[in-house]
């Protein structure tokens, strides 16, 4: 019988230790929230070093690895893409070499509607609405941006990046502020 008694006190005992449910849903929602701050940083970080053209810091924010990808749309119509750290380090190093001098007045970049999806705690897939300025910040280009990250020795990197950009619709800066979501992306029209 105090064998019986032993075992339910100590089973009540623990079961008035564990966790409040709700505890752990806070506990989980601030990590979360952190793991978004810490993509965001790795993010900023990148775009700052490249219109820096401080090569070794941009360099650090990607996932060096040979299944890193860029792609991204240009004025004239064409693409780029690099497949591989080896190739995107050739070109966008090459790219920083030969244009070495820190942008005077780099474009100012907002980002608007962030949308985040983890797999696991260590990748994450992301989207969102980018807007550059121009260097007077009159206009702004509008492109939709996807990355993905990869948590690599407790760092958020950059593994993904693919941008397709309208050149042809520039935003007028006065207008940024009211824009929240653009859903019609199709060849422009009726974007704003």
């Amino acid at each position: 019988m105090k064998a019986i008694s032993l075992v339910l006190i100590g089973s009540l005992f623990c079961f008035g230790c564990s966790k409040d449910p709700k505890e752990d849903e806070a506990a989980k929602a601030a990590n979360l929230e952190n793991e978004k701050k810490a993509i965001n940083a790795t993010i900023e970080k990148e775009t700052q070093s490249f219109f820096a053209r401080d090569y070794e810091a941009w360099k650090s924010n990607y996932a060096q690895t040979d299944y890193a990808f860029q792609a991204w749309s240009n004025d004239d119509g064409t693409f780029d893409s690099n497949v591989g750290w080896t190739d995107i380090n050739k070109q966008i190093g090459r790219y920083i070499s030969e244009n070495p001098e820190p942008l005077s007045s780099h474009p100012k970049v907002e980002r608007k509607n962030m949308m985040y999806k983890f797999y696991g705690d260590n990748v994450a897939y992301l989207t969102w609405d980018q807007f550059n300025s121009d260097k007077p910040e009159k206009n702004f280009h509008h492109s939709k941006e996807v990355r993905l990250m990869e948590k690599i020795d407790g760092q958020w990197k950059i593994v993904c990046v693919s941008a397709f950009w309208d050149y042809k619709n520039l935003i007028p800066a006065s207008r940024l502020p009211m824009i929240q979501k653009i859903a019609n992306e199709s060849r422009g029209k009726n974007k704003i």
